[in-house]
């Protein structure tokens, strides 16, 4: 009889404790949903972003194994704290005004500075510290919209440069803004031969890598930034490469064959070149602890 007494009052604790966060997240969940939905269509809709999709579910699993694999347990004991309403109010403030505004990619960002003063406040500073580059990382799903206007000047950049290349090579062409004549064919370098796709998806991903290794600190850091040059330099190959097949097979097989699967090619090449390049700066194991 005692025990079934007892019962009750450790049943209602543990609804009650499970009940606020599930509402919380329901909340959010709701509020937010008009960011989720506009960023679905974007990474669905937009070529350079389609990589946006598989952000989320390696932030969270990347916090979830934060969360595992901390051996204190100072996040563990539930010490909220109430700096972070600081934080919450001001990101659902700017969240509220871009989404009233339809500047969806602003609210987006606002909708990760939700999530950053829901975890203060639920967790305190400490959980904020460990879970820096798992939230920090949702940033990278976000579709920026000048990003299309900067398709034009990196194609021409790609175009001088691969036409510069192909020219050493022994390859006559001749070339005019981003128009290139060769002997057989006349083609035009355009947005998708800008490589900013590649850029962006392997920006993504060294930041990932240089989160997962360990290594010195400026190291991590080189190793994020020799993203853009490494995709820049792939798709220089690519581009230079695709006119030496134009010559040799016509354009329409450089244009309806080749260009579209030598991307992964070339982009796999880039990834190549990640093995010796964290090598060249010191990180060369991996962080368990963050896996």
């Amino acid at each position: 009889m005692s025990d079934q007494v007892q019962e009750k009052p450790t049943t209602r604790r543990t609804v009650s404790v499970l009940l606020m966060p599930a509402t919380v997240v329901l909340l959010v969940a709701l509020l937010t949903w008009p960011v989720w939905r506009w960023l679905w269509g974007e990474w669905m809709a937009n070529d350079y972003y389609s990589h946006g999709v598989l952000i989320g579910p390696v932030a969270l699993y990347l916090a979830g194994r934060r969360w595992r694999n901390d051996m204190t347990g100072a996040w563990r004991s539930n010490q909220t704290d109430k700096s972070g309403l600081v934080v919450l109010a001001v990101s659902l403030g700017l969240y509220l005004f871009f989404l009233h505004n339809k500047a969806y990619y602003l609210a987006a960002f606002s909708l990760i500075g939700l999530l950053v003063g829901l975890v203060w406040i639920g967790g305190g500073a400490y959980a904020v510290r460990q879970l820096m580059f798992p939230l920090g990382y949702l940033v990278l799903m976000v579709p920026l919209p000048f990003v299309e206007r900067a398709t034009l000047p990196l194609a021409l950049f790609t175009g001088v440069c691969s036409t510069a290349l192909v020219k050493f090579l022994g390859l006559n062409v001749t070339v005019v803004g981003n128009a290139v004549s060769l002997p057989n064919a006349e083609l035009v370098i355009g947005a998708q031969c800008s490589g900013i796709n590649s850029l962006i998806a392997l920006t993504a991903l060294n930041a990932l890598v240089a989160y997962i290794v360990a290594g010195p600190l400026w190291g991590r850091i080189a190793l994020v930034l020799l993203a853009a040059p490494m995709a820049m330099a792939g798709n220089i190959l690519r581009v230079a490469s695709l006119l030496f097949v134009a010559r040799d097979y016509g354009a329409q097989a450089a244009f309806t064959f080749y260009h579209d699967y030598s991307s992964m090619v070339f982009f796999g090449l880039a990834l190549a070149m990640l093995v010796p390049l964290m090598r060249l700066l010191r990180c060369r194991t991996i962080r368990l602890n963050v896996l």
